[in-house]
């Protein structure tokens, strides 16, 4: 999923991604990379110059390993899902995991032991839209915000293939505040991370996209719902 032409033009000029904003660099001296900090809405992106290619991302996601016979990796989603979901699922469970990943564990999750009907989609390994024309009571997105060049291109068409209330869930460690801790931190090492938020962030992108932020743990965790239409 690449970023629109527009939207690197607006990086390249010093301009926030999310909220336009005029942005400042942050350099990584020892493994020259650059990155540009918004501090209205605390957005980073690294700079389209230092990203690398999909080929080179697939290869990183081939090396994960995560199972459902994992007891633990079951319980990071069920983690996510006890407080990032289910209070906040307003009816229905039609669902959509975006971003499934090499082994769709969480939408597996969901069914089995939530009760709800998922469809699951991935750019590498499951490449069907089968959104597309959809509606859904409930759609996840974990550990996937991070590695999109454009995350409002993706908030509007998620929030697009909302039903009315329907509620929009991501999973993304949001980033240290202070510019030293970011560049020693284990998440930005990852190559494949390129856009990294804060709870202000997610704040920011609600009131863009036209959607209610219900809920965030100020640490990875944010819950959407489409605001009703009358």
């Amino acid at each position: 999923m690449n970023a629109g032409g527009i939207w690197n033009d607006r990086v390249m000029r010093g301009k926030c991604g999310i909220c336009g904003s005029t942005t400042r660099e942050i350099l990584h001296q020892k493994f020259h990379l650059k990155y540009h900090f918004c501090e209205m809405c605390g957005f980073i992106s690294k700079d389209a110059e230092n990203r690398i290619s999909l080929e080179d991302e697939f290869r990183i996601y081939r090396k994960h390993n995560n199972s459902i016979d994992d007891p633990r990796y079951v319980a990071y989603f069920k983690d996510f899902i006890d407080a990032a979901v289910t209070d906040f699922v307003s009816r229905g469970r039609r669902g959509l995991d975006f971003g499934s990943g090499p082994s769709p564990v969480l939408a597996t999750i969901l069914e089995r032991d939530y009760g709800f009907d998922m469809d699951i989609y991935d750019l590498l390994f499951a490449p069907n839209k089968v959104f597309m024309g959809k509606k859904y009571h409930l759609i996840t997105s974990t550990e996937v915000f991070e590695h999109l060049s454009d995350p409002l291109e993706y908030f509007r068409l998620l929030a697009g293939c909302l039903e009315d209330d329907g509620l929009l869930s991501i999973m993304t460690l949001f980033h240290p505040s202070d510019d030293e801790e970011f560049l020693d931190w284990y998440y930005m090492r990852d190559m494949s991370h390129i856009s990294f938020y804060t709870s202000d962030t997610m704040k920011v992108i609600s009131g863009i996209i036209g959607l209610d932020l219900v809920f965030t743990d100020n640490r990875r965790y944010t819950s959407f719902r489409l605001k009703r239409l009358y």
